[in-house]
């Protein structure tokens, strides 16, 4: 087995490094190139419900509101899930130093993904639905879903066999978005039976509980990359085993299980329910806290380490989760909540946490694997992907204020009593904005994404392979 030496963060520190290639490398490409894709077409279908909400009878002959927002929505989380799916792919072998535990389980995985998207995208195109929030596709799809993920579960435990008294925190974020993937997605479908269905308050309660996890399930698998990707780029364990790094990870947790309750503020649930989600979603002042604390270290590092794709994409990241967290403890607040739930205060908080959030880290995981994988070719096209990079945040920041301005206008017009028509007046050039930034995200990404597939597809011909005994590691080496 070879040694692993981290490839250099700047040009002047070298040109040498050591790469390493496993037999799994290629399903993890693979994953990635699937869920750039999803991402492409997510962000097509979103741009063209943002121009439906502007223009109602656009497209509607051929392609309803009804049917891009679902495809909008399926296609983004398949994206978020399936990038960090092909990065524990990636990192899974190097971490453990053995081969993946089951490879043909790997492409089973992705064959079973593909298979079902296209199903579930063909259902969406013609009009067949009867599902919930995020899965609104026919019910027995969801079956589907689950058996897809076995074999990605299986190679997590069997790859990693983690020793959890010794693991770094990462292990555990990652063992956590699997295990809550299965609960909640079982959650998400506990309407079929009657004694949920039949009972508004217990139905509308389960399920904000499960899909408010579940999206903490996926949260807990891109926060585990993103820690796993900055103790390699600082090349410090100490980040993911630190104190401070669990007391963070357990507080995530906590929110994970608790925080849906305050969607539940205006249903006549238990009042525990609503208390107990107050008080958790008020921890995150902890972490707002900390951010803070750590802004003049977080600035001086971006400065530092500009040049560097993956700490540029995480430093963006950071800058949401700052805005992010801000709106999230914001419409916490029962008083506050009363007023922007059903606004697009809501919809800007959704937005700004899978763009500038999610989609800022699962890119920063990419580039990492490709700077790795792909080196030179990375190298080559690092002007463009910069480019991208502040085409998207600059258009996300107008894309996140258009909306909250607008659910500002809602708010007003909703205490002076106007009507919806003088509202959704009022709201015209918020929606304008909204459609315009909304094209830039699509410009921006679509940059990034096209970028990748290039990358993805590229070989490099410029360096000397070597081969281990075992076949189960390729070494290039460039002096």
């Amino acid at each position: 087995m070879l040694t692993q030496q981290q490839l250099p963060l700047s040009p002047e520190l070298g040109k040498s490094y050591i790469k390493q290639c496993y037999n799994s490398d290629k399903a993890a490409l693979a994953f990635i190139a699937m869920a750039v894709s999803y991402l492409l077409l997510g962000l097509t279908f979103g741009v063209l419900g943002s121009l439906q909400y502007l223009l109602p009878k656009f497209l509607n002959n051929y392609l309803t509101f009804q049917k891009t927002r679902p495809l909008h929505v399926y296609l983004a989380i398949s994206w978020i899930f399936t990038a960090a799916q092909g990065g524990l792919y990636y990192y899974l072998p190097r971490l453990s130093n053995r081969k993946l535990f089951w490879l043909q389980g790997a492409w089973i995985h992705f064959a079973l993904q593909l298979l079902t998207s296209l199903a579930i995208i063909t259902a969406f195109f013609m009009g067949y639905f009867g599902g919930r929030e995020y899965l609104e596709f026919p019910p027995f799809m969801g079956i589907f879903i689950a058996i897809s993920w076995l074999p990605f579960a299986i190679n997590f435990f069997g790859t990693i066999s983690p020793q959890f008294k010794t693991a770094p925190v990462y292990y555990f974020s990652w063992t956590i978005g699997i295990v809550f993937f299965y609960i909640t997605l079982s959650e998400s479908y506990l309407w079929v039976f009657d004694h949920f269905n039949n009972n508004v308050t217990r139905d509308i309660t389960v399920q904000w509980k499960a899909l408010g996890s579940m999206v903490g399930s996926w949260n807990m698998l891109v926060y585990g990359t993103s820690l796993y990707i900055m103790e390699q780029l600082k090349g410090d364990k100490k980040i993911s085993r630190s104190p401070i790094a669990f007391f963070f990870f357990f507080l995530g947790f906590t929110n994970l299980m608790f925080n849906w309750g305050h969607h539940t503020y205006i249903v006549p649930a238990a009042p525990w329910v609503k208390t107990v989600a107050y008080v958790i979603s008020m921890t995150e002042l902890l972490i707002f806290g900390q951010i803070l604390f750590q802004f003049r270290k977080t600035i001086s590092n971006t400065l530092k380490y500009y040049y560097s794709i993956p700490f540029r994409l995480l430093s963006f990241a950071d800058i949401w989760i700052f805005l992010n967290l801000g709106a999230a403890i914001a419409i916490s607040i029962p008083a506050i909540n009363f007023y922007t739930h059903g606004t697009h205060i809501t919809v800007a908080h959704a937005m700004g946490t899978t763009i500038g959030i999610n989609t800022m880290l699962l890119f920063a995981s990419i580039f990492y694997i490709l700077q790795q994988q792909k080196p030179g070719a990375l190298n080559q096209k690092s002007s463009w992907i910069g480019k991208g990079v502040l085409i998207t945040n600059i258009s996300l920041i107008l894309f996140w204020t258009s909306l909250i301005g607008s659910g500002l206008v809602k708010i007003s017009a909703r205490l002076e009593n106007k009507a919806f028509a003088v509202m959704m007046k009022n709201c015209e050039p918020f929606f304008k904005i909204f459609a315009i930034s909304g094209i830039g995200i699509l410009i921006g990404l679509a940059i990034l994404i096209v970028t990748v597939l290039a990358l993805v597809f590229k070989k490099e011909h410029n360096l000397p392979l070597h081969i281990d005994s075992n076949s189960l590691v390729e070494m290039e080496t460039e002096l």
